[in-house]
């Protein structure tokens, strides 16, 4: 779990230094969204549920993970470009990771139900938030792509798995592999979640 973990801090890591390339940042903008991206989420998470300090403070692996890729897209980043589908496809990986193991968390913690699911969600998707609003861009997750929706789903089977009492190995690898499966196939198909629809403004 701890490999897989690190795996999605750098995969996060990775894009937020990306997003940070895209917008002509110095080497410290790029590491700090890099680690904002990566860390973000799981900062968040901790504080909601009260377990402080929070683990990114605490275990070294984690901010080192994070700032190391960064350093290492700042570098590469022409290179990191050319891996946008396998960035894509990690990204999807991470994200259900993320989601999953945040749920377990809140309710390791004694968040309620409901409370857990959006514990889950904010695991997931909080650093993602971070990057947009920190690059001044409108979060992806509020206005197109099927995103939040599929953390909050894994993370909903996840809680709902545990409350009934069931081993949690089998349902956490069905969690993961839905949040992963559902963002990829919503990027091939091009899904959005629905829009208002704008009619045509007078003159």
């Amino acid at each position: 779990m701890l490999v897989l973990d690190l795996l999605g801090v750098a995969v996060f890591a990775a894009s937020g230094a990306s997003a940070a390339v895209a917008k002509r940042l110095d080497l410290f903008g790029v590491v700090f969204i890099g680690m904002v991206t990566a860390l973000g989420g799981g900062v968040v998470r901790d504080l909601v549920i009260g377990a402080v300090p929070p683990l990114a403070f605490t275990d070294w692996e984690y901010v080192t993970t994070a700032s190391v890729t960064s350093l290492a897209v700042f570098w590469l980043h022409p290179q990191v470009d050319r891996l946008r589908r396998t960035m894509l496809v990690l990204d999807a990986a991470g994200l259900g990771l993320f989601s999953v193991v945040g749920a377990l968390k809140g309710v390791d913690y004694g968040v309620p139900f409901v409370g857990a699911i959006l514990v889950g969600m904010i695991t997931g998707i909080g650093g993602g938030v971070l990057r947009d609003v920190l690059t001044k861009e409108i979060p992806v997750v509020l206005h197109r792509e099927i995103y939040a929706s599929a953390s909050l789903l894994g993370a909903a089977v996840i809680v709902a798995s545990t409350s009934l009492g069931w081993p949690k190995q089998v349902p956490m690898a069905v969690a993961i592999a839905l949040v992963f499966g559902l963002r990829l196939l919503s990027l091939y198909r091009r899904w959005s979640a629905p829009t208002p629809k704008v009619g045509p403004t007078s003159g």
